[in-house]
C-alpha cells in the first residue's frame, strides 16, 4: 500500500527524529560544550519604586535562566549611584564584537518611549535609541537575539531586523507608550516546559514569545482591560515583525510578503538546550541549522515538485540530519 503524502512526510520526520535521539540517548556522558552562549541583560531606570522592584525581579529572573543555561551573564543597571549605563552597554557590546561563534543573547528590561520619529529605551544617564543599537551591532556576525520587553519597543524591530538575527518587541507601535507586562512573562516562560511546542525537549524564543504574548492577552482579558501592547517577533530580516496571532504551533498561517514568514530561524535558537543539543558542536549545530533551513525550502517548492522527487529529497536531507547527530557522539 502506498503511503499518502501527508503520511510519507510524517514517516521520514518520525524516523529522522528517532535517529537522533537513540544517537543522544548517552549525550550527557558525550564531551559537550557548555554553551559559549552570552546573555547581556540591560535594566533600564523604574522611575518609581513599584517599577524598580519589577524591574529587578524580571532581571534577576533572566540570571536564573542564565544559570540554568550554563551562558555567561552581564547584567548593567542593577548597581546605585549615578552612572552612565549607555556608555557601558557600548563599551560591553564593543568587547563582546571581538567573539565569533555562539549566540548573544541581549535582553532589555524598563521602560521605552518614542517622541514620533526616535524610539529609545531609558537608561540610567543618557537613554539609548535604537539607532545607536543598531551602529553598534552593525559589525556583529555571530547569531544575536534581542528581546525588548519595555513599552514603545516596536520601532526597534525597524532599526535591528537583519539577517541571523531574532529580534523581539513587547509592543506592535511605538505608540503603545503603557507599561508593558510582555517582558516579565517571557522570563517566566524560559524556564518552563510546558511551552516546548514541537516536543523536541527545549523551549526556543519563538515558542517562548508565543507563550508570552498569550499570557500577556489573558491579562488583559481576565482584568477586563484594553490591551495596549502585542509582542512582535521578526527573524527574517524584512524589519515588519509578526505577531503571535499568526501562529498555528510553530508555524505562521498567513504567508508573507517577501519570502520566508518570521519563526522559522527563532525556533532554532534556545537560551537553555537539550542534553541532545548540547552534545552538538558549533560547527554541528549550524550544519544541522542549514539542513532544516533546505527541507523548509522543500517544502516551500512541494506544488511545483514531482511527488517521488519531492519525498527524495526529504529523504535524503532528514538522512543528512541524522548524520550529523551521529558524529556528535564520535
Amino acid at each position: 500500500m502506498r503511503l499518502q503524502p501527508l503520511g510519507r512526510i510524517m514517516v521520514l520526520a518520525v524516523l529522522a527524529l528517532s535517529i537522533a535521539l537513540s544517537l543522544s540517548m548517552d549525550s550527557t556522558t558525550m564531551g559537550q560544550e557548555t554553551g559559549g552562549q552570552e546573555i547581556l541583560i540591560v535594566v533600564g531606570g523604574g522611575g518609581t519604586d513599584e517599577y524598580t522592584k519589577i524591574f529587578r525581579k524580571t532581571a534577576l529572573k533572566w540570571e536564573q535562566v542564565a544559570s540554568k543555561a550554563k551562558a555567561t551573564s552581564t547584567t548593567i543597571g542593577l548597581g546605585g549611584g549615578d552612572t552612565n549605563d549607555n556608555q557601558r552597554l557600548s563599551a560591553t557590546l564593543t568587547k563582546k564584537l571581538a567573539v565569533e561563534g555562539d549566540t548573544l543573547w541581549i535582553v532589555f528590561v524598563g521602560h521605552g518611549t518614542f517622541d514620533g520619529k526616535l524610539a529609545k529605551f531609558n537608561l540610567r544617564g543618557p537613554d539609548v535609541t535604537a539607532t545607536e543599537l543598531a551602529t553598534y551591532l552593525d559589525r556583529f556576525k555571530r547569531p544575536v537575539v534581542i528581546v525588548n520587553g519595555a513599552s514603545s519597543s516596536a520601532p526597534f524591530i525597524n532599526r535591528l531586523s537583519a539577517t541571523n538575527r531574532v529580534v523581539v518587541t513587547a509592543t506592535d507601535s511605538g505608540y503603545e507608550l503603557n507599561y508593558a507586562r510582555f517582558g516579565i512573562y517571557l522570563a517566566d516562560v524560559m524556564l518552563a516546559s510546558e511551552v516546548d511546542l514541537d516536543k523536541d525537549e527545549q523551549t526556543s524564543i519563538l515558542e517562548a514569545f508565543l507563550a508570552a504574548a498569550k499570557q500577556t492577552a489573558a491579562f488583559y482579558d481576565e482584568n477586563e482591560r484594553l490591551a495596549t501592547e502585542h509582542a512582535l517577533l521578526d527573524d527574517n530580516g524584512d524589519g515588519r515583525g509578526t505577531p503571535a496571532t499568526f501562529y498555528r504551533g510553530v508555524r505562521v498561517t498567513k504567508p508573507s510578503k517577501d519570502g520566508q514568514p518570521d519563526g522559522f530561524r527563532a525556533n532554532q535558537i534556545q537560551l537553555i538546550r537539550s542534553p541532545r543539543e548540547l552534545a552538538l558542536s558549533t560547527a554541528q549545530r549550524l550544519r544541522r541549522d542549514a539542513l532544516e533551513e533546505k527541507i523548509e525550502a522543500v517544502r516551500a517548492r512541494k506544488s511545483s515538485l514531482r511527488e517521488d522527487d519531492y519525498f527524495s529529497e526529504l529523504e535524503r536531507l532528514f538522512l543528512e540530519i541524522a548524520a550529523v547527530y551521529e558524529e556528535s557522539r564520535k
